[in-house]
């Protein structure tokens, strides 16, 4: 069986990080092979770092403030022949790891995403998976979950490394990869990732649908160059988020 690295990003997850965690190792207990947890503690000050260590997980460093740098650096120091990412607040199914490996096993498949899905549910959370469902459907750019052969993000060089978008710029360059070699990018047909709504929760159900209207000047700036206050938005939302 080939064994699997599971990376995992991390900025002050103390409140997420064990739930994580045992998810996957649940999911490798149903596995059954080697699997290697690596959690990538990003600028953290709280016990995300020793929570992990006590879970079982591997700790790296990393300070930049771009989530694709984070997770390449669990990537590029991963033992496993399969690459799976998830993020802290995240959870994935019992089953994940045995149906990664098994799609990979066919020879099919260059890699894939999985579906998502909210940890509670509203009007507003059934709208945002409405959304990221036609999207998927529409563009095969499926997220969530990613999972590839280490092979495959060593020649592609890992993530994109862009602060905001590099999962579906990332699922484009696998995709492309995949159909230079005869092999699809796919998704999780059994499993989903269970999304965390602690922003929502924090925030309010309607927090994306808000953002985008009144942040609509931030985005046409940044459209024609001037990101300084996308950044600015990216850094409250994700980079220095402690909900």
């Amino acid at each position: 069986m080939k064994s699997i690295s599971v990376i995992i990003p991390a900025h002050n997850e103390e409140k997420y990080a064990e739930g994580c965690i045992s998810s996957i190792n649940k999911a490798a207990e149903h596995y059954g092979g080697t699997v290697e947890i690596i959690v990538v503690c990003n600028r953290c000050t709280d016990k995300t770092e020793e929570i992990a260590v006590r879970c079982g997980a591997r700790v790296l460093k990393n300070y930049d403030r771009c989530i694709a740098k984070v997770r390449n650096t669990g990537i590029f120091n991963a033992n496993g022949d399969i690459i799976v990412t998830i993020d802290c607040d995240n959870r994935m199914t019992d089953g994940t790891l045995s149906e990664i490996a098994a799609l990979l096993e066919t020879g099919k498949y260059i890699g894939g995403g999985s579906p998502i899905r909210f940890e509670r549910y509203s009007f507003p959370l059934r709208l945002n998976d409405l959304m990221c469902r036609v999207s998927f459907a529409v563009t095969g750019l499926y997220c969530g979950i990613f999972w590839a052969e280490k092979a495959t993000f060593q020649a592609v060089g890992g993530f994109v490394e862009k602060k905001a978008m590099e999962d579906a710029a990332t699922a484009k360059v696998l995709k492309a990869y995949g159909k230079r070699l005869g092999k699809k990018y796919t998704v999780l047909r059994e499993n989903v990732l269970i999304n965390s709504t602690r922003k929502y929760d924090h925030m309010g159900d309607w927090l994306y649908f808000k953002l985008m209207f009144s942040n609509i000047g931030t985005f046409i700036k940044a459209a024609f160059g001037d990101r300084q206050g996308l950044d600015r938005l990216l850094d409250k939302l994700f980079y220095d988020y402690n909900g």
